[in-house]
């Protein structure tokens, strides 16, 4: 009888000892391994930038461009990997848009006084700028110049980089992010290269079908292309809300933006803006 209580007793000690063991040292360790095997979730990332963003984002709300431009572009390179980077560009080409195709006052617009014997072509050449961005710039309707009038000009130096894979069309001005545009379609010929460096090779409008000049009166209300000098790269339009009919069906090659993008694009550039296209 007294075996079978000392019996009792030391399965009773033993078993707790190894109870205690396996909650203390074997359990943690099993939950361990198997933590490791299905992957621990990591800590969330403190949103740090939120503050700075939201007050970039104010100053745009309520009109302060130049502040607002100065504010975004401090936030995209002290937080190039931030959570709210890609919202931030977008409002940064959309400030970048409003300040240069506007009256909007900015250091980097200079004012022109027409003369006698000017046109609004050579004053674009002789200023390095466009005719449409003069236009644009400052809200004319017409290409016809008036003698005394005062024009605002730009002089930004615009490249183009397409990401093909990452489906999104960057301007830059002076090598500095402006604005980006999303592709929605690519048909590029054959086996497209990686990368490929040419520029623009000219602006065509078209309406009901046909060719129209730059300098017509039908031109502002026409469907865009950009052409570039590489074979099979046009940068063409795709129907948006504000052109839901376009005048021309798209080519067999080429990048397709909005019809608005490419609009408002093919306002920016010309036969002297340099194109990358990568993967």
């Amino acid at each position: 009888m007294k075996w079978i209580i000392a019996l009792l007793l030391a399965l009773a000690i033993f078993g707790g000892a190894a109870l205690f063991s396996y909650k203390i040292f074997i359990r943690p360790e099993m939950v361990m391994r198997a933590e490791k095997r299905a992957g621990v979730a990591p800590l969330p990332t403190p949103d740090v930038g939120r503050p700075e963003f939201e007050a970039a984002k104010k100053l745009k709300e309520e009109a302060k461009l130049t502040e607002a431009r100065a504010a975004l572009t401090g936030f995209i390179q002290k937080y190039p990997s931030g959570p709210h980077v890609g919202e931030a560009q977008d409002l940064l080409g959309e400030v970048n848009t409003s300040i240069l195709l506007s009256d909007y006052p900015s250091p980097e617009k200079e004012e022109y006084i027409v003369r006698s014997g000017d046109v609004l072509a050579r004053v674009a050449q002789k200023l390095k700028s466009t005719p449409e961005l003069i236009m644009r710039t400052n809200n004319l309707s017409s290409t016809m110049l008036r003698i005394g009038q005062k024009l605002l000009v730009s002089h930004p130096d615009f490249s183009v980089l397409i990401q093909r894979d990452a489906k999104w069309l960057y301007l830059l001005d002076h090598q500095q992010f402006f604005k980006r545009y999303r592709i929605l379609e690519e048909k590029l010929p054959g086996k497209a290269p990686a990368k490929i460096n040419t520029r623009v090779a000219e602006i065509m409008a078209w309406k009901n079908g046909k060719r129209i000049g730059i300098g017509s009166r039908e031109f502002l209300n026409s469907t865009r292309w950009i052409r570039l000098a590489a074979p099979g790269y046009v940068i063409y339009s795709e129907p948006d809300d504000s052109h839901q009919i376009l005048d021309v069906p798209p080519p067999p090659e080429g990048i397709g933006l909005a019809a608005t993008d490419v609009e408002e694009l093919s306002s920016l550039v010309n036969t002297r803006t340099a194109v990358t296209v990568v993967e």
